[in-house]
């Protein structure tokens, strides 16, 4: 899922049904309790006055979803499948919905997660790295040094014992450089922006050492990993998951921190409904913050292009748009970004750096 796939959703004609159904299949009985919910939430979108092409598509895609994922996410027009997708997590809550524009919010709050990231557990001997581009396994890896050279360190005593001892350290220290080598080429080639490494402790140390400065600032090292043991896995899993989240979040945070700057400025911020859309229209905005509540009915105007929008109708029928229609402000908004290049990030509702009325955005050049 990329911002072209979202985008193209957006440039069809609708309208349009939106679907986020949870799908979780971790207990007994998980494929009839989501044909269940299928069969209501079909019944909702009919009488929503969905047609029956559209959600005949959708309902292809239901037999089964417990095994893909936590939720079912399809968005449909004019009998088209538009999109769907089995996302991991259960929505915030079950969307039924009908409306002249898609809902697509949640595949965006979705898309943001998906960060290039490496997962590495070293051993002396080497490593095996895993590689995902997003939160499918991409590529798998196994690295190992030498095996003539001696991983472990021996104590047979007397004269000996140094070298011995020194003959170990550095077979690791070999074995690290061609895990480093390795790791430096998949981030390279991948962009990866987070290298969570766990293992042997002195392993991960000479890895450490060994890595180019730009690869040593991505490693984030976890303990209680290890090549052989599989109880190790879900350990690792977790934590991959929170620095992963660590990684989203700080971006949004930078992001608000940013718009905030600028509004202090009072130059290139647009806060509030009126000013983002008047920019919006503009073709001003580079990125858009906009919070999404799926209980926030606002609404805003649009024509049959991505701009210009505004909060009232008789703003863009004073331009000569006869064709004017309504739409939730959300997706009014985020269509419009999408359709002047702007990119989109959905932000907390929350906090100091948060825009007016949970929508905002930074600006390409001031007014």
């Amino acid at each position: 899922m990329n911002v072209d796939e979202i985008s193209r959703v957006y440039q069809a004609e609708g309208p349009f049904v939106s679907l986020y159904m949870t799908t979780e299949g971790a207990t007994e009985g998980a494929a009839q309790r989501v044909d269940l919910l299928w069969k209501n939430l079909r019944k909702d979108l009919t009488e929503q006055g969905a047609d029956h092409a559209g959600l005949d598509a959708i309902a292809e895609h239901v037999p089964g979803a417990h095994t893909r994922g936590d939720t079912l996410a399809a968005i449909a027009a004019r009998g088209s499948l538009l999109h769907v997708a089995n996302l991991p997590e259960p929505p915030k809550r079950d969307i039924a919905r009908v409306s002249a524009l898609p809902y697509g919010a949640p595949l965006i709050e979705w898309s943001q997660t998906i960060v290039p990231h490496v997962v590495l557990v070293a051993d002396r001997r080497g490593a095996d790295i895993v590689t995902f581009l997003d939160w499918a396994m991409e590529a798998e890896t196994s690295v190992d040094g030498d095996d003539d050279l001696p991983i472990t360190k021996s104590a047979p005593g007397g004269w000996s014992q140094r070298r011995y001892q020194q003959r170990a350290e550095n077979a690791w220290d070999s074995h690290a450089h061609v895990v480093a080598e390795e790791l430096s080429r998949i981030v390279d080639s991948t962009g990866a922006r987070l290298v969570v490494a766990t293992g042997d402790v002195r392993a991960l140390q000479l890895l450490h050492e060994a890595v180019p400065e730009r690869v040593a600032a991505l490693l984030k090292v976890i303990e209680g990993g290890s090549r052989s043991a599989d109880s190790s896995v879900d350990i690792t899993a977790d934590n991959v998951v929170r620095e992963v989240a660590t990684v989203v979040a700080s971006d949004t945070v930078a992001l608000l921190e940013k718009f905030a700057e600028e509004r202090g400025q009072h130059d290139r911020a647009a806060d509030g409904a009126d000013a983002t859309l008047d920019a919006l229209s503009r073709a001003q905005v580079a990125t858009l913050l906009v919070h999404d509540d799926p209980n926030d009915h606002r609404t805003a105007f649009f024509g049959p292009d991505a701009i210009p929008v505004a909060t009232e109708a008789a703003t863009l029928k004073a331009l000569g748009i006869d064709d004017v229609r309504e739409g939730r402000l959300v997706d009014v908004a985020i269509r419009a970004a999408y359709g002047t290049r702007a990119s989109v990030r959905i932000i907390p509702s929350t906090g100091r750096n948060a825009p007016s009325d949970g929508i905002g955005a930074i600006l390409r050049f001031a007014t």
